[in-house]
């Protein structure tokens, strides 16, 4: 492979990842995408002496690392509704996330006859997340625990611990696919069991 090849397949890639940024419903993701093909173009765009589109990469990468500081640092407020499970409200912000839900959790099964602990998350009156589970005395096993796509950035699982812990809730446990909910998982410090994974309060 010689180098004119590699270069023009090195500014593909960030082609490519340009474009593909804007394919994603999460904002953080979008950015931090875009900011890493743009560096790549904008480096491809130095090595072929096109500066002009190396400096309009280079201001991509700076509005892109501005407003990833704005959303690390912005504090959504939140507010936490526990529901009944027959709630219309709740049954219908299930069925409009139905697709989503199984993409994140493929195969789960909810049993609506065994919930009996509800709750809804929402920001500025939206729902962005839903809570299900079982409860047992102090004990709280996760069936469903979902984000909406454009806040999966871990900041409603964490105003999430904090008021299960309000209302009681001292363990919680989660037994359902982990495919894609691993890192979730991880990060809100849950620890591995046997086959299920569990988050003291």
């Amino acid at each position: 492979m010689n180098t004119q090849l590699m270069i023009e397949l090195f500014g593909y890639l960030g082609s490519f990842l340009v474009l593909i940024s804007f394919l994603m419903t999460s904002v953080f993701k979008l950015r931090i995408v875009n900011t890493i093909g743009s560096v790549i173009f904008m480096i491809y765009a130095f090595i072929i002496h096109s500066y002009p589109t190396a400096i309009m990469n280079f201001c991509l990468v700076l509005i892109n690392l501005y407003y990833l500081w704005k959303l690390s640092h912005a504090e959504k407020t939140y507010d936490f509704i526990e529901v009944e499970d027959e709630e219309p409200f709740l049954q219908y912000t299930l069925n409009r996330y139905q697709e989503d839900i199984q993409k994140c959790f493929p195969g789960i099964q909810i049993d609506h006859d065994a919930i009996n602990r509800s709750f809804v998350v929402s920001h500025e009156g939206k729902p962005v997340g839903i809570t299900l589970g079982v409860q047992k005395d102090d004990e709280l096993e996760l069936i469903l625990d979902y984000s909406i796509p454009e806040y999966r950035d871990f900041s409603i699982g964490s105003f999430l611990l904090t008021n299960l812990k309000q209302k009681g809730i001292k363990k919680l446990v989660y037994r359902g696919p982990i495919e894609n909910h691993i890192e979730y998982l991880n990060k809100l410090g849950f620890m591995k069991k046997e086959d299920y994974f569990e988050k003291v309060l």
